[in-house]
């Protein structure tokens, strides 16, 4: 059953990401915020991290943190303390090979601030500044398309991987 875990974790994760960008596209010209001001729309990404599990344990990493980092725990016990923060801390020497994956989560949404507004000038625009220059969001058409490609495919593949567990499961039970 972990088999439809990892692949249902991974489904979740890309419609996410899919909303995300369609969420993009669809505010590539907005130039006002929800609640009226002026202010252009922020490009949104999806931050994925695995789930990782040891020993029947599962552990969520989010950010993709490094083994030995704080790791907050679903249902756990060997092996951890708490940490001064309340989060658990793994204990002693953990090696890579002790966890297997177990699926990937969204841990957060957050705005593009790395990648510059676009300044157009259109002095008629009523967002114009004094300049008669308008703030645009900052999404890229092009590369919204490629993610939303990417995106597909990874959930297409996950839908695959679906389809091939059911069948192996159905077979199984079969014999």
């Amino acid at each position: 059953m972990d088999s439809f875990d990892i692949t249902a974790s991974a489904l979740t994760a890309q419609r996410l990401r899919m909303d995300a960008i369609s969420s993009n596209l669809a505010n590539v010209n907005t130039t006002r915020k929800p609640d009226g001001s002026i202010g252009a729309y922020r490009r949104k990404n999806v931050v994925f991290a695995p789930i990782m599990e040891q020993a029947g344990n599962r552990f969520s990493m989010p950010g993709g943190g490094n083994f030995g980092d704080s790791i907050p725990m679903r249902g756990a016990k060997n092996g951890l303390s708490i940490g001064a923060n309340g989060r658990p801390l793994l204990t002693g020497s953990v090696s890579h090979a002790e966890f297997n994956g177990a699926g990937v989560q969204v841990t957060q949404i957050n705005e593009d601030d790395k990648n510059p507004m676009r300044m157009v000038y259109d002095p008629q625009h009523p967002d114009a500044d004094a300049k008669g220059y308008v703030e645009m969001p900052n999404v890229n058409v092009v590369t919204e398309m490629v993610d939303m490609i990417s995106a597909s495919r990874a959930y297409e593949a996950n839908v695959t991987a679906l389809q091939s567990v059911k069948g192996m499961n159905q077979a199984a039970l079969e014999i």
